[in-house]
């Protein structure tokens, strides 16, 4: 051990240290400890090791291993200093092996960063194993959404698991249906759309050729005040849900920038920037064409906010201008398309905006799932999403959507707790013969049990899934898939 105020830099070391790098050795250090001793020549001059002497400074350590280099003359330790740098970079890396280690670490919530690869470096790794695998049974491309059924099989409470995903047909004004989504756990980002207070027929593409579902709420009907106190309400319900130093992407469209700042002002602590949705066409409208949306960039609290396109050679290159095709130019089917949701955002854009402020396997929070495109592209890249949405038709076509795209089944986790009729203050006894029925059950069972043939119908209204009953309504629905 050697203090190290004696040892000395060696004034030609080529190698350069930035301070994110010693603040990364110095995490490193932090959590295995100092594994790898200093080498030094008899004088107390550093061979290899400048990074770990700098990272010992940081943490404030006084005394550090060192191993002597006696058996070198002057020339050969002159010569190691670059050996020791540079047949290092002579190595390569077994892409599928790094992926399996990467991927094997996140699963276990170990802190990557540890292992020296920025966050932009251990999605780009991922990613590109992801792309090298077969995609068997990917029945539709990412952007395609199911059409949206005409009676929905998700009711008012109902919170389903997709996989690593959660979706609750619930209210983004009601804080306990945060509370059912997400228990105690606390939100990394939020990406939501809310609805634009804008009347969609006639605002949103088609000329008549295309006819949208009008949103439930803000949908027109509401004054300025109205519009600002919805959004306010709703974003603080969001907000209060992350950690400190979380970061929200919110879409708003030009006509409510006004709402979307005075609303953003109370619920978040700071508006970090402006970024605009470049798109490949221009919509509808008679004082110019719009053709850009707007994603206003607010953070919550004052803790280090998660940064994975900063400045240096391992950060992404993102500028707050976004290049990327809107869904009406993505061919064929964009009307079937644009008539399932009026304001589709492309899955890249989302997963872009995801990959810049979390890293992998993070929550991801959207009140107005719509669609369910932030959830498919939390899916593509890594993360996990707690996603609420209000229309039982739209937690449908996000289940769809979902199930089409990874080939697994989605089930009930939970039904809406009967509560009192707010006018006879008694318990509807509908809610209550369904209520904590179908837990457990696959979609597909669900939708058997509550939209199927009289028999499994006044079966289920007895207020419980016998064993027999569901036996037979797997049975049935196994058979159907069977033939189809």
């Amino acid at each position: 051990m050697r203090s190290v105020v004696s040892l000395r830099a060696y004034p030609n070391n080529a190698r350069r240290h930035s301070k994110r790098q010693v603040k990364q050795i110095a995490e490193s250090i932090r959590r295995f400890g100092f594994t790898n001793p200093v080498l030094v020549s008899d004088e107390g001059e550093i061979i290899a090791g400048h990074g770990r002497v700098e990272a010992a400074k940081v943490l404030g350590i006084g005394e550090v291993p060192t191993l002597a280099l006696s058996h070198l003359s002057a020339a050969e330790r002159r010569a190691y200093v670059l050996a020791d740098n540079k047949l290092a970079l002579n190595a390569g890396w077994d892409a599928e092996i790094l992926a399996i280690e990467l991927q094997g670490l996140i699963d276990l919530e170990f802190d990557v960063s540890l292992t020296g690869f920025s966050l932009a470096e251990v999605d780009f790794v991922l990613d590109a194993a992801q792309d090298r695998k077969e995609k068997p049974e990917r029945i539709e491309p990412v952007d395609r959404v199911p059409p949206v059924p005409a009676e929905a099989v998700t009711r008012r409470g109902d919170l389903w698991a997709l996989g690593k995903h959660r979706l609750i047909c619930g209210d983004a004004r009601e804080d306990r249906d945060y509370a059912t989504l997400l228990g105690s756990e606390r939100v990394d980002l939020i990406f939501t759309d809310p609805p634009y207070n804008v009347k969609i027929d006639g605002h949103v593409c088609g000329l008549g050729e295309v006819r949208h579902r009008e949103f439930a709420f803000a949908s027109g009907e509401m004054s300025t005040d109205e519009f600002t106190g919805f959004l306010t309400a709703t974003l603080t319900n969001m907000a209060g849900r992350c950690r400190d130093g979380a970061i929200a992407f919110v879409c708003m469209d030009w006509r409510h920038m006004r709402e979307m700042l005075d609303a953003g002002a109370a619920a978040f602590t700071e508006f970090k920037n402006l970024c605009v949705w470049n798109k490949t066409n221009g919509g509808m409208g008679s004082f110019y064409r719009s053709k850009h949306e707007l994603v206003f960039v607010f953070k919550i609290g004052t803790a280090e906010h998660t940064n994975t396109f900063g400045l240096g050679d391992t950060g992404r290159y993102r500028t707050n201008v976004w290049d990327y095709a809107g869904i009406s130019s993505m061919g064929s089917q964009r009307a079937e398309e644009l008539a399932m949701h009026p304001t589709v955002k492309p899955v890249a854009l989302v997963a872009d905006a995801i990959k810049d402020c979390t890293k992998r396997g993070e929550l991801v929070l959207d009140a107005f799932g719509g669609s369910g495109t932030t959830l498919i592209a939390a899916e593509t890249c890594g993360r996990r999403t707690r996603l609420m949405e209000y229309d039982p038709a739209y937690c449908d076509t996000i289940i769809a959507r979902w199930e089409r795209l990874t080939g697994k089944q989605a089930t009930l986790v939970s039904e809406q707790t009967p509560f009192s009729d707010p006018v006879s203050g008694s318990m509807a006894s509908a809610t209550i013969a369904t209520a904590a029925t179908h837990l457990g059950l696959t979609f597909e069972e669900v939708a058997e049990v509550r939209l199927g043939s009289a028999w499994v119908s006044a079966a289920s209204a007895r207020g419980s899934i016998e064993p027999a009953l569901r036996k037979e309504v797997r049975a049935r629905v196994s058979n159907r898939r069977s033939r189809a």
